[in-house]
């Protein structure tokens, strides 16, 4: 990749409403992937992704099996994926992942918080062609060769695989997530990923500094405060 993969910062809630934010994100999830694909976590591979996941981000069992109940049950919302892209403060790239069953009321929020932080939302591909759309996985380790050639005796499309820090971080085309990992975890039974997902990952980076990091701060807590948006990508580094 060029450079180290800087790891999200984790929504780690601190007060009781940014713990509900998280979970209603990981339901609404579970929802609609187990209401399209089936709740059976053994067959629904994706299912079981978002599921571990959301374990690691401490999400209750409950509202796991609430969520998997209500797929079974048929009956529910009609959510449907919707994503926007356009530039930020300071020129930076966005890719904003919504789950909505209202795209007027989605597209307003999100729209807003493009408005309100002088933004500039786009068309439909205006920034993804930037990003890579990348299967991420982290573990403790530091023979980074071993684990490339553990991936390609099972013939899995690799595009990077770094160590620093005793972390090692593959990265593969999204197409691959499932091929890498089940190749990870029969090579290697024990192993715990400390993050496993697909994402976009920049191409390039772009620095804010003074007026620019506050409103980039806004833009991002008004995307967190819409209930539809699902996941903000983007290209900012901050000096």
């Amino acid at each position: 990749m060029g450079r180290s993969f800087e790891v999200r910062k984790a929504s780690m809630a601190k007060t009781a409403g940014a713990k509900t934010k998280v979970y209603s994100k990981y339901s609404k999830e579970i929802y609609v992937i187990a209401k399209n694909g089936g709740a059976d976590l053994e067959a629904n591979l994706q299912l079981r992704s978002v599921v571990d996941r959301a374990k690691k981000d401490q999400v209750p069992s409950h509202v796991i099996d609430k969520a998997i109940d209500k797929a079974k049950g048929g009956a529910g919302e009609d959510y449907v994926p919707a994503r926007y892209e356009g530039y930020g403060p300071g020129g930076c790239m966005v890719i904003v992942d919504c789950l909505t069953d209202n795209n007027s009321r989605t597209f307003t929020d999100v729209r807003q918080a493009f408005v309100k932080t002088k933004s500039k939302i786009g068309n439909q591909g205006s920034v993804a062609h930037m990003f890579d759309h990348q299967a991420i996985f982290a573990f403790k380790g530091d023979d980074e060769d071993a684990i490339l050639e553990i991936l390609l005796m099972d013939d899995v499309e690799v595009t990077d695989v770094e160590s620093e820090d005793c972390m090692i971080t593959v990265f593969a085309p999204h197409t691959e997530y499932f091929k890498v990992k089940t190749s990870l975890t029969q090579a290697l039974p024990e192993l715990e990923f400390e993050l496993e997902e697909i994402s976009f990952i920049p191409q390039n980076y772009t620095t804010i500094s003074g007026d620019d990091v506050a409103m980039f701060e806004k833009f991002l807590a008004m995307l967190d405060d819409c209930d539809d948006v699902q996941n903000v990508y983007h290209n900012v580094e901050q000096e």
